[in-house]
């Protein structure tokens, strides 16, 4: 079966709705789906929540979205380097859930391995936990976190099969498996795509039965920071 669309918007065809929650892959802007999220924003979807590490930044990835207030809420971990985020949080017109970030990959891996909830002893004492159920094990105290299944998924890999099998490429092997297993439907943009039966099978990191639908495309690589060092 070919799961190959011509362009990201055709691939988010009859996808999208008012009020939907996306699980959207990548870290800082490493991996991040970021021609699906600008069809995202053209294509006008509001009110949405999105889970994700993090936002983007002002002009990039998840943040072209905040700028269009088409998001509604955000479950992220890190909300750094976005000073939209930031506008928008503490003026009241977004709402945010915090999640370390562990928590928030296993939140996501549970949602897709149709794991309800787990405990974890992250965030115990914290405002993590705050009006979540605490148990206690061994004498430690964990709190409950719920597995999360969104509507749709999108991630971004390096290479595809046409049937949709997955092969990230070095660190945007980060959130983009969890949040593709966890998603209802799942939309992958990719760099190529090859035949089905040209991956070797052992470097396959995503099998292509949690992935719907591919796009092919050209992307921008960003670095969020760069570090210099001085010689002594």
């Amino acid at each position: 079966m070919n799961k190959t669309y011509e362009n990201p918007q055709a691939a988010l065809d009859g996808l999208l709705f008012d009020g939907m929650f996306i699980a959207a892959g990548g870290f800082g802007l490493c991996g991040i789906p970021e021609l699906l999220i600008d069809a995202i924003r053209e294509l006008g979807a509001r009110d949405l929540t999105i889970a994700s590490n993090n936002c983007g930044v002002d002009d990039f990835g998840l943040g072209v979205l905040l700028k269009t207030k088409q998001i509604k809420k955000m479950i992220s971990s890190y909300v750094g380097e976005n000073a939209e985020f930031m506008r928008q949080y503490l003026s009241g017109e977004l709402e945010l859930e915090f999640n370390p970030q562990g928590t928030l990959a296993e939140r996501m891996r549970a949602g897709g391995a149709g794991i309800g909830g787990f405990y974890t002893k992250t965030g115990v004492g914290t405002v993590v936990a705050e009006g979540k159920e605490l148990k206690t094990f061994n004498d430690e105290t964990y709190v409950l976190e719920t597995g999360i299944v969104a509507d749709l998924s999108i991630v971004k890999a390096w290479k595809a099969d046409t049937t949709g099998n997955l092969v990230f490429r070095k660190t945007a092997r980060n959130f983009n498996p969890p949040a593709a297993t966890c998603g209802k439907i799942c939309v992958a943009e990719v760099e190529e795509i090859v035949p089905a039966g040209s991956l070797d099978p052992d470097q396959v990191h995503l099998p292509g039965i949690y992935v719907h639908r591919l796009v092919q495309g050209k992307h921008e690589k960003r670095i969020e920071q760069r570090t210099t060092r001085v010689a002594a």
